[in-house]
């Protein structure tokens, strides 16, 4: 199984700008650094939309990509409280005879 390749947050920015400085059509540009035409599309698009945000290096997240992260967390958080409430709201049901 072919392991996937990571890019430098350099290569990727060189690579966008032979596209958008200099020109060089995407399909020829892919072709010439060796990376899928759809990748370097991707690069492409997310420099655009997001330039500060674009390319974070390993172990960096984007801002969107750490909110999700910290939502996540807390609703996990918020599952167990919740879980823990209902097992309490059960024992001291008048079924279980502790009223």
């Amino acid at each position: 199984m072919e392991r996937r390749r990571t890019f430098s947050s350099e290569f990727k920015l060189e690579a966008v700008k032979l596209v958008i400085e200099r020109g060089v059509a995407v399909t020829q540009a892919a072709r010439d650094l060796d990376v899928h035409e759809n990748v370097l599309r991707k690069w492409v698009r997310e420099l655009l939309e997001a330039p500060q945000e674009a390319f974070p290096d390993n172990g960096k997240q984007r801002t969107q990509d750490a909110e999700i992260a910290r939502l996540r967390k807390e609703v996990a958080k918020l599952k167990m409280e919740r879980d823990i409430l209902k097992k309490a709201a059960a024992d001291v049901s008048p079924k279980s005879g502790h009223f």
